[in-house]
């Protein structure tokens, strides 16, 4: 089967529920974004909401996706920065024990860390610490870490190096593998319009985004933005939430509703409906299959706290998604 490799930034999610979404305001956060915000910023975060209710998990989109993708069985690979410090070795071992080949380069700068706040809705907003996952330069890329894959799945928030992200998608490229990229919160996107249209247009097979990423970046509505750039890709998907989902491939618009579900916490619902949907590429089903397995990912992990699901859940979805395969 076809093996799919990762890249993005190597975080640490300190995943914690608030009890009122004015703490977003006392700390100057937009309910629902991204912001990268430096160390200092995340301690004092970290411990005005000492008293909350906290989780932990290696994280950051691509890897929750590449996560997805090891427990439906894919074989998988990452790269990434870490820190030489227990966060990093905590982000490399949660790696190998998902069967996920860890492509980890080292840093003395501290492993980056999210600290993802959950408001009572289930909407969570980030205060990114980037730490070492910055510290990820276009020399650390080589012709080398692509060979033996066929898919590159990589995330928007690695703009913050253009450069070495536009190498990495032009080495994907040249090893003619499929490029699936998904865009980064809103906010990063509207300060990159010009960066993330012309990789788009020149390298992405797929391109993942939401509703409000796809307005950053085009300032025109969702439909007519994937009707565009589906010109110059193989597929555009465009993540709605509670609404679904529709994919764009051809001319041709496919709608896909959602799994029902009782949401808890949204981290992570777009990062495994990737990882549902990349699986039904591999795997060859049509948009309108791949969208389903994508939303039956999506529509789980939001019942729970954070972005990982143990094994128990994992048979049962395994069993759900091939069911759906012709």
């Amino acid at each position: 089967m076809a093996k799919v490799l990762g890249m993005g930034n190597a975080l640490v999610d300190i995943i914690t529920m608030i009890n009122s979404d004015a703490i977003l305001d006392s700390f100057g956060l937009v309910k629902g974004s991204m912001t990268l915000v430096d160390r200092d910023t995340s301690n004092f975060i970290h411990a005005e909401t000492a008293g909350m209710p906290k989780t932990k998990a290696s994280g950051g989109s691509a890897a929750n996706t590449i996560h997805g993708l090891a427990h439906l069985g894919i074989e998988t690979g990452f790269v990434g920065k870490v820190g030489v410090d227990d966060m990093g070795k905590f982000f490399k071992k949660d790696m190998q024990v998902n069967h996920i080949k860890p492509i980890l380069f080292r840093s003395m700068i501290e492993t980056g860390r999210a600290m993802a706040l959950v408001s009572s809705d289930s909407e969570r907003t980030f205060a990114t610490y980037l730490g070492a996952a910055i510290d990820l330069s276009a020399d650390d890329i080589s012709r080398d870490i692509f060979e033996g894959y066929d898919f590159f799945y990589v995330e928007g928030y690695l703009v913050q190096n253009s450069e070495m992200l536009e190498k990495s998608l032009r080495l994907a490229s040249e090893a003619r593998m499929k490029i699936f990229m998904d865009l980064a919160s809103f906010n990063v996107v509207a300060r990159n319009q010009d960066f993330f249209n012309a990789m788009i247009h020149k390298y992405v097979d797929v391109l993942f985004a939401n509703e409000e990423e796809i307005t950053a970046l085009t300032e025109t509505t969702p439909e007519a933005a994937a009707m565009e750039f589906q010109q110059d890709t193989e597929v555009v998907v465009i993540k709605l939430g509670a609404e679904g989902s529709f994919c764009v491939s051809g001319g041709e618009m496919v709608r896909i509703g959602v799994r029902p579900s009782k949401p808890l916490d949204t981290t992570g619902a777009g990062d495994l409906y990737a990882s549902g949907f990349i699986y039904g590429r591999i795997r060859e089903q049509s948009l309108e299959t791949c969208g389903k397995m994508g939303a039956i990912l999506a529509g789980r992990i939001i019942e729970q706290e954070g972005a990982k699901m143990d094994e128990s859940h994992w048979e049962i979805l395994r069993r759900e998604i091939r069911s759906l395969e012709s």
